[in-house]
């Protein structure tokens, strides 16, 4: 019998949904664009059974795929598991299996040695496939159509590192998919792999190196010259996964890196270079860009851990007010012999997380910028409670070109996941598109799916799209054409 546990991971909003369904024709006020053709695919963690131990962090659950079809003006929803080796060998035996999160001391004997990983994280489109992310395991491949499973690739045998981010990035000037892994060797090492991958599926690259520290390395950038990783101490030993610990503490005695690893040519992992700065908290990656031998690098920065899921490393107690996140810019020059930072600014007051840029700007200059902004000024009413822990209550958009910004709130009782950018066409100007998100209705249990001019946002949603069900809290989505991915107009 299921037993869930009567905690915030697992209870109001959070309550495992475990809806695999199909709904065509979603119900729509406002109208949605005839010239959007394609899908925005999202993942939520949604645990297929209780924890195994009697209660886990809610970023633990195994992953559920969400697709939305846009077609004629309509918007039609799939959803379905994401069959990993865990969920598998869980459904077979009709119970939990797998101990807590990143804890293989934690775990049944009978699944000691498989892979752990959720595929909760990212649902990311490249070369025609929908790869399921989760960072401490292979990518899983599913079909972008039907939302099957295919299974763990390892690209034609040809990768040999244990992990795959859940952040791969574009290269706008050759299509090749960027990517890496951490603890790449197993559980808790340092070892690094950096990864290209070309969009018929073939591991170009594969370079290792080791971080300063073993922490999690959960996102980065690139830029036309280098791949960056930025090193922040969320970090883990044995002893605390012996102990019974979250896998995850914050170290705040120790320093923030950034490495600069050159990415053309016959540059190796010897190459990489690592500048130093003390310590804060930053997890996400607007993106980055090269000026001159200058590189910068903008990310959501707090002075302390954002994450109360994972706490201090020492059990000091969750510092709310230093938790606060603003994007700032990190300079690093590479004619400069010091490892020391060339600068740090802050660009924007509004607090935030998540974001998002068009990504066909990846690595370059850029001019606009979305995240999910934080503002306690709102009138908050948490019926139902916050999905995430944070209440994400208003959608930002900082244009970087003229200094400007908007802001939507979405009301007292709602809190937003992630926007994704759609452009207009392949050839649009920069961020002259759509964003899209899915909206938490806190109160009534269920979700909407928002559409906004992706330039006008304060003017609000040009369509809202009902989802009779509610959507847990989810992570990282995209947005394809219907000709990426080989979608027909239904009949």
């Amino acid at each position: 019998m299921a037993q869930f546990p009567d905690s915030p991971a697992f209870t109001g909003f959070n309550t495992p949904s475990r809806i695999e369904a199909d709904i065509d024709d979603l119900d729509i006020k406002g109208a949605v664009p005839r010239e959007l053709d394609g899908a925005f695919y999202r993942v939520q963690p949604d645990p297929q059974f209780a924890p195994r131990l009697g209660d886990d962090i809610a970023f633990n659950g195994d992953g559920m795929i969400t697709m939305f079809r846009f077609h004629e003006g309509r918007v039609d929803f799939k959803q379905r598991w994401a069959r990993t080796d865990k969920w598998k060998l869980e459904k077979a035996a009709g119970k939990g299996l797998f101990g807590h999160y990143r804890n293989p001391l934690t775990d049944d004997e009978t699944v000691q040695g498989h892979i752990r990983g959720t595929a909760n994280t990212n649902a990311f489109i490249y070369g025609g496939k929908l790869y399921a992310l989760k960072e401490d395991s292979p990518a899983l491949v599913m079909d972008p159509v039907t939302l099957e499973t295919e299974g763990y690739t390892w690209f034609n045998g040809a990768m040999t590192g244990q992990t795959f981010t859940a952040h791969p990035k574009i290269d706008p000037a050759t299509g090749d998919m960027i990517a890496f892994g951490y603890a790449a060797k197993g559980v808790l090492t340092k070892d690094m792999t950096y990864y290209v991958v070309s969009p018929d599926g073939v591991l170009k690259k594969e370079l290792w190196f080791e971080l300063p520290y073993y922490a999690m390395m959960h996102d980065f950038a690139i830029t036309p010259d280098y791949a960056l990783f930025h090193v922040v101490p969320s970090t883990s030993s044995w002893e605390r996964l012996e102990a019974g610990k979250p896998h995850f503490g914050f170290d705040t005695s120790l320093p923030v890196y950034l490495g600069v690893l050159p990415r053309r040519g016959d540059a190796t992992a010897a190459d990489i270079r690592w500048f130093k700065r003390d310590n804060c908290f930053a997890s996400h990656v607007m993106n980055a860009f090269q000026d001159g031998t200058k590189i910068h690098f903008d990310t959501p920065e707090a002075k302390n851990n954002m994450f109360p899921f994972f706490p201090d490393i020492d059990d000091k107690p969750f510092n709310g007010p230093e938790s606060a996140s603003f994007l700032t810019r990190w300079t690093v020059d590479m004619a400069s012999n010091s490892p020391d930072f060339a600068g740090r600014q802050r660009l924007t007051n509004m607090m935030g997380e998540f974001p998002r840029i068009d990504e066909r700007r990846t690595g370059l200059p850029y001019r606009y910028g979305w995240m999910l902004v934080i503002d306690p000024a709102k009138p908050v009413e948490l019926k139902g409670g916050s999905p995430s822990g944070m209440l994400m209550n208003c959608l930002g958009l900082i244009d970087h070109e003229t200094g400007t910004e908007q802001t939507w709130w979405c009301g007292p009782v709602s809190s937003l996941q992630e926007p994704c950018f759609i452009p207009r066409s392949d050839d649009a100007a920069e961020g002259d598109g759509w964003i899209v998100q899915v909206c938490n209705r806190l109160e009534e249990h269920r979700s909407d799916l928002l559409l906004f001019d992706a330039t006008e946002i304060a003017k609000g949603p040009i369509a809202e799209i009902r989802i009779p069900i509610r959507l847990r809290f989810g992570l990282h989505g995209n947005w394809a054409t219907a000709a990426e991915v080989g979608l027909k107009t239904p009949a």
